[in-house]
Formats: structure tokens, C-alpha cells, sequence
């Protein structure tokens, strides 16, 4: 298991980049549409990753949580499919639907999205305000696989409270650490 930071392009503040993109089924959802009233919280999860299998529970109910109040959460998938088929559509549905996610979980296969949002790993977490700007980049919480720390989302958690109250952000969250994305020959990122 590799483990790898997030590299945060997106700074606070910075507008959230747009998709449109398809679910399991090839239903097309917009970031438009998802954002809730009070904002959209963006995912880059797959369905391998010991990482995102370590804490996934806990973002389903986190994710509960936090529509309360009005921020909606879409986990979206960036893998090569070709090379990673276990990340592919129906393994994509049997994992949220075991992991009692209510939220759409959709496909990036041009790896589009994650570039704009600057994402390098799954899990990686972007908070983004309803108006559309980035609030929060950072770690879900500090537990990791193996750690013997149970997942439980305080990071996080403390970001969605910050935005809700109109707070000011964390001043230096701590990076998302994952899996690297599993980049399409030639379409890495260049550093």
C-alpha cells in the first residue's frame, strides 16, 4: 500500500470547478445540481483503495450528517478502468450500496475533474461553499489504516461546523493522504 499526499492546487477561496458526469448507470449529474443550500462537499474515492475501504462507513455517516444542514456530498471515481476494472461501474455500486452511501457516486473516466480539482489520492476531500468556493482541502481525519484509530471524521466534521457558523478556514489543514490516482498513461499530472 503506497501512500501519497494530496497537493492542493485549489487554494480557498478559489471557484469550484464544474462537471457533469455520469453515475454507475449513466445517469448525469452536475455540480450544479448537487450542491446543497449550504454547499457541496467533493470525493475522490475508488472502490480498492485500503484507505477509502478504511474510512468509508464513516463518510457515509458523515455524509448523513452534514445534509441536515444542507451540504450534499458526491464521491466521484478518477481510476483507469482499463488497468483497475475493480473500481468499475457495477463493483462501483455493490461498494456504495455496502457502505450505505446515500449519495451519487460517479465516474471521471477522461480524469478531467480530478486534474481541475487538483487531486492526487483517494481519498481526497474538497469543502466547497454553496456560492461555489473552495472552503476546505484536507485530510478526512487522522486515522489511517492499521493505525488502530477508528475512523470518525474530525477534520472534516470541524470544517463543514466553520462554514455553517461563518467561520474562518483551518489555517493549515492537513493534506488528504490515500492512494495516488491511478493516472491513464500519459494523462499524469505534471508536477
Amino acid at each position: 500500500m503506497s501512500e501519497v499526499l494530496s497537493t492542493f492546487q485549489l487554494s480557498p477561496g478559489d471557484a469550484a470547478p464544474d462537471f457533469s458526469l455520469p453515475d454507475a448507470d449513466g445517469r448525469i449529474f452536475t455540480r450544479a445540481e448537487l450542491t446543497g443550500e449550504h454547499g457541496l462537499l467533493v470525493v475522490f474515492a475508488c472502490n480498492h483503495c485500503p484507505f477509502v475501504i478504511h474510512l468509508a462507513d464513516s463518510l457515509g455517516d458523515l455524509a448523513r450528517e452534514i445534509a441536515a444542514p444542507g451540504v450534499n456530498t458526491v464521491a466521484i471515481n478518477p481510476n483507469d478502468l482499463q488497468r483497475y476494472p475493480q473500481d468499475g461501474p457495477e463493483p462501483m455500486k455493490a461498494f456504495a450500496t455496502a457502505r450505505h452511501w446515500d449519495f451519487p457516486y460517479l465516474l471521471d473516466e477522461s480524469q478531467s475533474v480530478a486534474k481541475a480539482h487538483g487531486a492526487a489520492c483517494t481519498p481526497d476531500f474538497f469543502l466547497f461553499t454553496a456560492a461555489g468556493k473552495l472552503f476546505y482541502a484536507g485530510q478526512f481525519d487522522d486515522s489511517r489504516p492499521r493505525s488502530g484509530i477508528e475512523p470518525h471524521g474530525g477534520d472534516l466534521r470541524e470544517a463543514v461546523r466553520r462554514m455553517l457558523a461563518g467561520e474562518e478556514p483551518l489555517a493549515r489543514p492537513y493534506p488528504s493522504s490515500g492512494c495516488n490516482i491511478k493516472w491513464k498513461p500519459g494523462n499524469e499530472p505534471i508536477a
